[in-house]
């Protein structure tokens, strides 16, 4: 539906834009007069316009501001919810070994001993604090 409101939106708005172009080319050229009824003519050409105009733009504004509706999961949200946990986890762990210059060894010593530190805490808490651990030591 809001596509056609587009499009015929559009043809209405380019018919009235060539016909006010017109008339006001005639009047311009010294081909039409000047009275009353051309003077309304074309004031309502230029209103039909300006309002085309407007309601087309806040038509298309408004197609692009609705929200888009997501498919269903195709996965139950626990296990997708625990794929993005993994990503984040190994996200941060490659940003720490790459903080330590490619030291695995040391990256997986500084992990374990802030499992030991700081026992119960979710797994991407322990990179996190030892990323955060290393700024401060750097500072």
């Amino acid at each position: 539906m809001g596509n056609q409101i587009v499009i015929i939106g559009t043809f209405i708005l380019l018919l009235t834009g060539l016909l006010l172009g017109y008339v006001l080319a005639q009047l311009v050229l010294g081909y039409l007069s000047f009275n009353l009824l051309t003077f309304f003519g074309t004031f309502s050409l230029i209103l039909i316009f300006g309002t085309l105009y407007y309601v087309l733009f806040w038509q298309l504004k408004r197609q692009q501001s609705t929200v888009v509706v997501r498919e269903p999961f195709s996965q139950p949200i626990s296990q997708s919810f625990h794929e993005e946990l993994t990503e984040n986890q190994d996200y941060l762990k490659n940003k720490l070994i790459s903080r330590l210059s490619g030291d695995v060894a040391a990256a997986d010593r500084l992990i374990e001993q802030a499992r030991q530190n700081y026992p119960g805490m979710p797994e991407n808490w322990y990179c996190e604090r030892v990323l955060d651990d290393l700024d401060r030591d750097t500072r």
